[in-house]
């Protein structure tokens, strides 16, 4: 019989809904028996249901290595729960994880090719349900996915019976928890997996009862099955010559490794192997390094590891069932341990604050002094060591950082010393070796300057400008860019507009050390003569100029025409005479700059009028004769919010304008006008006195 948990007070909405899909007959069972029966059953329920995930396989990070065409048989799953799970579109809070993890089985795979994934869950039951959910967990802890939300791929956990997985015809979201009579699709579409992507497939049955399950994987382009064949990698024997570190090149399945290690021999036979043991196995299932424990210390020579059917008769098998090649060797060397001498110290960087030195063996990082004591550094200016700290694992490092209190900035020879440190005693390498006494060299560049000087042969028009570096400092590479124009050599010539706006920057190396530089370059000296000034005026004002010009100016020259001159850069207004008649002036402003001989000059026209009183003629003779062609008011200069209309005898408007300088030619619509009459009217503001003026009359068109 199924068992379930009866306290539906400790399941939230979505769990209880998965309790009362999975088998109906439990509705009925429950109102036949006593309150009592009922509590214990809670409680029986409550335990199994707390009871935690121990089997490999049930947890994220034992999950089952997948091979793409391997079908997956679970006969039996062990009873357990886990932390909740978040499924999108169907946990009752957002971002809530009300799902229960219950009974699962995990499956991880690297996609090896974008393409889409199918499987097919399979009950070996007529009436269970499976439930599944898939997350791209690249790049994340494994139990990550009871955290991060936006791990959720694709998934289905509607409660009806039969196969279920992804297909090309599956619906498209997440099925939510349902009733097996409710007859909701249980294939889900097949998600795309992205090439270089890790995958954690979990498949779940709520129910404690149940047959067991087959899982394959067909039907998709996604390529989710390894092509790297398996092969031997590397050996490094131990200190002791009797213990043998093997590296393979991918992942092998523990199940066909034999503790014995029958696998492996020795060649030349001075021992054979008596133990092949690795620690990944009590948590996964597979292992890509192992121990192999030989029979006695072997002495210096020469050494092929060979690998061999076991008394299993395989080799070792990867996850798809393909074996490492028998008869495959890994060689070795192996030397009796003798002090070493540490290989080299790293190409220090620019301005360096330590040097990392590398060790061809390694070395007890416990015997490293952390103040750095162990070593000296002597050179052309001081260095003081603070720290020695080696990347360390199982308190072993082949590479010793040395601190010092500042960085190098000038260039030099130096010389790292090796001594015995603060507490006595020097490096001691991983086989119990002393490290000897030791000096190593190590050189340094001086930092360099990217800042660069220019030279501007100015012209009227056109400037040449010449950019250098002076190379100090052992640079040997330069990279300007000119308004974005790459160019590498130490000096460059350019020739741009007088008036003009660039950025100039520079990147210099020599090999170590770069620095950058840049400018905006702003040219303004083309001499170049302006001014403004209204081209109309009344005669009892006076004209004021405002002067635009630009560049580098030394001189400045006006010319009222034959009338007066001045040489200030704004020069004062200027009163023209009165003539009472209209008259015609020029302006011209010449300018210069004394040391690059540039000179430029400009020119308006003024109008003075005759007279600003604003009269309106009474009549006008529209003939093309040239004399008294049109009709407009006089002069109206100085009147704003201008209007002036003009209406026929029957009170059409015949002309209007808004501008005084517009004059009526006596048409209408197009056509002459003949000899009459017209009204007129005239309103506007006086500029000087602010006051609204309106006047009207009457004019007559003479033909």
């Amino acid at each position: 019989m199924y068992l379930y948990r009866a306290s539906c007070t400790n399941l939230n909405k979505t769990n209880r809904t998965k309790i009362l899909r999975k088998n109906g007959t439990i509705l009925s069972f429950l109102k036949q028996k006593s309150l009592l029966a009922l509590v214990l059953l809670a409680a029986f329920s409550n335990i199994i249901s707390a009871q935690p995930c121990t089997t490999l396989g049930q947890t994220p990070s034992t999950a089952f290595p997948v091979c793409g065409t391997t079908v997956f048989r679970q006969n039996t799953v062990p009873i357990c729960a886990t932390n909740p799970l978040y499924v999108p579109g169907c946990s009752t809070q957002p971002g809530a994880a009300n799902y229960e993890n219950k009974n699962p089985f995990f499956y991880k795979f690297t996609c090896f090719a974008t393409g889409t994934l199918g499987f097919v869950i399979t009950p070996l039951a007529a009436n269970e349900d499976y439930d599944w959910q898939l997350w791209d967990i690249t790049g994340k802890n494994p139990n990550d996915i009871f955290t991060d939300n936006t791990l959720v791929v694709a998934g289905n956990w509607a409660g009806t019976y039969g196969p279920t997985g992804a297909s090309a015809t599956g619906v498209i979201g997440i099925e939510c928890a349902s009733n097996p009579t409710d007859n909701k699709p249980t294939f889900a579409r097949m998600p795309t997996l992205i090439q270089g992507h890790e995958y954690l497939l979990l498949v779940s049955h709520f129910t404690d009862g149940q047959s067991g399950y087959d899982l394959s994987f067909g039907g998709g382009t996604a390529v989710i099955t390894d092509p790297l064949e398996p092969h031997l990698k590397s050996v490094k024997p131990d200190c002791d010559g009797k213990t043998l570190t093997l590296k393979l090149n991918k992942k092998i399945r523990c199940n066909s490794l034999t503790a014995p290690g029958t696998e492996f021999s020795l060649v030349p036979n001075v021992a054979s192997v008596v133990s092949a043991t690795t620690t990944s196995c009590s948590s996964g299932f597979d292992f890509d390094e192992l121990t192999i424990t030989l029979s006695a210390a072997i002495p210096n020579g020469n050494y092929d590891l060979v690998i061999r059917n076991g008394s299993d008769n395989n080799t070792l098998l990867d996850v798809c069932n393909r074996s490492i090649p028998e008869g495959e060797i890994a060689s070795f060397y192996y030397a009796i341990p003798q002090p070493i001498f540490a290989d080299s110290i790293e190409k220090p960087k620019c301005t360096p604050d330590s040097v990392r030195v590398f060790f061809p063996k390694k070395i007890a990082c416990n015997t490293v002094a952390s103040n750095g004591s162990d070593f000296s550094v002597a050179g052309p200016t001081p260095v003081t060591v603070i720290s020695a700290t080696g990347t360390c694992i199982n308190n072993k490092t082949d590479v010793i950082t040395v601190k010092f209190a500042s960085p190098i900035y000038i260039k030099g020879n130096y010389l790292l010393t090796l001594r015995a440190g603060d507490d006595g005693t020097v490096i001691i390498d991983e086989c119990g070796q002393e490290m000897p006494l030791q000096t190593l060299p190590f050189s340094t560049v001086d930092t360099v300057n990217a800042d660069f000087f220019t030279l501007n042969n100015m012209a009227c028009r056109i400037d040449t400008l010449t950019f250098t570096h002076n190379g100090a400092h052992d640079v040997t590479m330069w990279n300007w860019t000119f308004d974005g124009v790459p160019v590498n050599t130490q000096s460059h010539t350019v020739t741009w507009p007088a008036i003009s706006n660039h950025t100039v920057t520079l990147n210099v190396s020599n090999g170590v050390c770069g620095d950058t530089s840049s400018q905006d370059i702003k040219l303004d000296h083309e001499v170049k003569a302006d001014f403004t000034m209204p081209s109309l005026i009344c005669p009892e004002d006076k004209l004021e100029i405002i002067n635009t010009s630009t560049g580098l100016i030394d001189n400045w020259k006006w010319n009222f025409d034959v009338l007066s001159s001045s040489t200030l850069k704004d020069p004062p207004p200027f009163q023209f005479p009165m003539l009472n008649r209209e008259a015609y002036y020029t302006v011209k402003l010449t300018v210069s700059n004394n040391a690059i001989k540039c000179a430029d000059s400009a020119r308006k026209t003024v109008t003075v009028l005759d007279f600003c009183l604003i009269e309106v003629p009474s009549a006008f003779t529209p003939n093309n004769d040239g004399l008294n062609d049109y009709f407009q008011p006089h002069n109206a200069i100085k009147a704003d919010n201008y209007e002036f209309k003009v209406y026929n005898r029957w009170g059409q408007l015949v002309f209007q304008s808004n501008n005084w300088r517009d004059k009526w030619d006596g048409r209408y619509k197009g056509q002459l006008q003949g000899t009459g009459v017209f009204v007129w009217m005239l309103n506007y503001i006086h500029r000087e006195t602010q006051q609204p003026v309106f006047r009207k009359g009457t004019v007559t068109l003479i033909r």
